[in-house]
């Protein structure tokens, strides 16, 4: 139970900054195209989809250390089990 908790909060961890910037990045495209009336359905990608490459690329060493701290311990972990 424990792995599977801290497997939860690794993955919202993970997540959490990607989905907050496209959630961030979605809203602010909407209310230019709401402003502007614009209602283009390729307008709301572009912006999501630079900025979330931005974000991997400013925050991808951390996810992927963070992730992999997890998988070693969840090895050591099973390593444990059968003893």
């Amino acid at each position: 139970m424990d792995a599977a908790r801290q497997g939860l909060q690794v993955g919202m961890m993970v997540s959490l900054p990607l989905l907050g910037v496209s959630l961030l990045v979605g809203i602010v495209v909407s209310v230019f195209q709401a402003v502007t009336q614009i209602q283009e359905p390729t307008v709301t990608y572009v912006p999501k989809l630079i900025a979330v490459c931005g974000v991997v690329l400013g925050m991808g060493a951390w996810m992927l250390q963070s992730l992999v701290k997890f998988t070693l311990l969840c090895f050591q972990s099973a390593g444990q089990i059968g003893q």
